[in-house]
């Protein structure tokens, strides 16, 4: 009895080979039959004559109908154990069972493996049912979603799986997700023949290296470095069975099966209170482990002992969705119904700017398609390109007013403020270094910002002191003058002329005075001599002493242990013992 999957290739009469993987029949083993099933071109699904349909089967035929396998065809195996009047029977219950399922109408074929009878014709449909299969399409993303790993003496870790959306090729770079693990391809081989480049659809074994067999299992998908993320949520468009006992509720706990992977899930219906039997909706999946999916793969759900729904993924990165918001289910609509530009544009759509990866991942789209397709919308002012990243222009009006609107909201707090420090500015907007750097670029050409000693400000703002605040000022200037090199401290002239922290703190943004030590500052002139008679002097003499630059301007330690500290944080000058020089 087949309790986990099995794998054999058939040539047919016309030369060509096709992959078989046999799936287990029994319901005690249909997740490992889930495991095998994703990716075929062709179902044969398997009857005996003298038992007829089964429970087993009638799951196989909902997990084919859920996953839209449409094409294939029934063995009606141990063909001599029956009569003819019992074998018209079981043949016209096998028809009213496909009815209404993605199988509907297949050919039916009697064979009996004891007699060869009926199967040399099993063959010949088998044929041309495949010689009518599109062949699949490479989209340049290959993906091979791991159903076996072992070793094999002299090559080391081996996986296989049926590869889908592109091809791979000996000695390429590969990534396993989850995980991310790194490593490359050693050798492929297809129906045992070693091969250099492996196609969309064929079954491949793959030999990595540098990869140990207790770092990969059943699930995990090998393909090409950055641009597959897994994923804990996902939004899909599920479909209940007509057999499933009861609806499905809001938070029902699921095994999720999609690829090779299964995981735990829990299940957020979006736009009903319940999905009943027969019925389709929008879900919101919450998913235990992190999985490596795509917009557009199918997949199944079970309880502990039977399969209820399944569907196609539709957003395998989307936000928490709040519940019966009619504008999330138009979204998914378009996602799942849309043009392909209108589903670029959707991913586009987002709080922040996306890199090309996670849009060709999140679209289900070739990496060509989606590159001519941001091109155009780029070209006609729907998409705005940034570095790497891409916005849709609708979202990019709103990040702009929302950069806007944490300045303005600044400034109004603090008006004699420049601007608000750069780092602030990036962590109010959660965007990553590289990215924010690209946006305020950009809002910088347009005038929206402006950007000066590390702080960010709009582009209208200035800092406008008020009559009397600027009368306070200039006594305090003259305050300065009066003593250049030794000038009073900021909390004195702050006590002696009424003077705000926030004043001074705008004097020493706009330049108007120069800050070396929290409570020191002085005017730019006197700063700007003092700071080339010291680097004179050192171009002389080579080194200075804190005495002598004392001596120099008639100064106390205090200032110049000050003054001198500050110049060797702009790296003007360097400390030796008890001497400065030159950096």
């Amino acid at each position: 009895m087949t309790i986990d999957l099995g794998f054999a290739w058939l040539r047919l009469p016309n030369g060509e080979e096709v992959s078989i993987v046999d799936v287990p029949g029994h319901e005690r083993f249909i997740k490992n039959m889930l495991a095998g099933v994703g990716g075929i071109d062709l179902a044969l699904l398997v009857i005996a004559a003298d038992e007829g349909v089964m429970p087993q089967t009638r799951e196989h035929l909902d997990i084919l109908d859920l996953l839209q396998v449409r094409r294939g065809l029934v063995a009606v195996t141990k063909k001599e154990l029956v009569d003819e009047e019992w074998l018209e029977m079981v043949i016209s219950d096998i028809e009213d069972h496909l009815k209404g399922t993605a199988l509907a109408g297949v050919p039916i074929v009697p064979v009996s493996a004891v007699t060869g009878e009926g199967v040399q014709l099993l063959v010949e449909t088998l044929e041309k049912l495949l010689a009518d299969t599109p062949p699949k399409v490479d989209v340049g993303r290959p993906r091979l979603p791991i159903d076996r790993v072992f070793t094999l003496s002299g090559f080391g870790t081996i996986v296989t799986g049926t590869l889908i959306d592109g091809s791979l090729q000996v000695g390429q770079e590969v990534e396993i997700q989850p995980g991310g693990l790194r490593s490359r391809i050693r050798g492929l081989q297809t129906h045992k023949h070693k091969v250099d480049v492996a196609t969309p659809g064929s079954r491949v074994a793959v030999n990595l290296a540098s990869v140990a067999t207790t770092d990969l299992h059943r699930g995990d998908v090998v393909t090409t470095p950055k641009w597959l993320v897994p994923t804990q949520r996902l939004d899909a468009h599920l479909r209940l069975v007509r057999t499933a006992t009861k609806s499905l509720q809001h938070g029902a706990r699921v095994s999720f099966h999609t690829g090779s992977a299964e995981t735990n899930a829990v299940v957020g219906v979006l736009g009903a209170n319940e999905i009943e039997p027969g019925h389709d909706g929008w879900v919101q999946v919450r998913l235990e482990e992190p999985t490596a999916a795509v917009k557009g793969d199918y997949f199944v759900i079970r309880t502990p002992n039977a399969t209820i729904g399944g569907g196609q993924i539709v957003d395998p990165h989307p936000r928490r969705h709040r519940r019966f918001q009619t504008s999330v289910i138009e979204s998914l609509q378009v996602l799942r119904q849309g043009s392909p530009e209108q589903i670029v544009l959707h991913a586009l759509d987002g709080k922040q700017p996306v890199e090309f990866n996670y849009v060709v991942q999140v679209t289900g789209l070739g990496a060509d398609r989606v590159r001519e397709i941001l091109a155009g919308l780029t070209s006609s002012s729907q998409a705005l390109r940034l570095g790497d990243y891409y916005i849709a222009w609708e979202a990019w009006v709103r990040l702009s007013a929302q950069a806007a609107e944490i300045l303005r909201s600044y400034h109004k707090q603090h008006p004699l403020r420049l601007g608000m420090a750069r780092e602030e500015v990036k962590s109010r907007l959660g965007l990553p270094s590289k990215l924010f750097s690209e946006v305020t670029q950009r809002l910088i050409q347009e005038q929206r910002l402006a950007e000066q000693n590390a702080t960010l400000r709009l582009f209208e703002h200035t800092v406008v002191l008020s009559p009397e605040q600027e009368r306070k000022v200039k006594l305090l200037k003259e305050a300065l003058a009066e003593s250049p090199y030794s000038p009073p401290s900021l909390g004195e002239l702050e006590q002696r002329f009424g003077l705000d922290s926030e004043v001074i703190s705008a004097l020493v943004e706009q330049g108007m005075l120069v800050k070396v030590e929290e409570n020191i500052a002085y005017l730019p002139e006197a700063y700007k001599e003092m700071v080339d008679r010291i680097v004179g002097h050192l171009k002389s003499n080579g080194k200075v002493t804190v005495a002598e630059v004392r001596d120099m301007f008639g100064s106390s330690r205090k200032y110049v242990l000050a003054l001198l500290e500050h110049l060797d944080e702009r790296k003007i000058t360097r400390r030796v013992g008890d001497e400065r020089v030159l950096r």
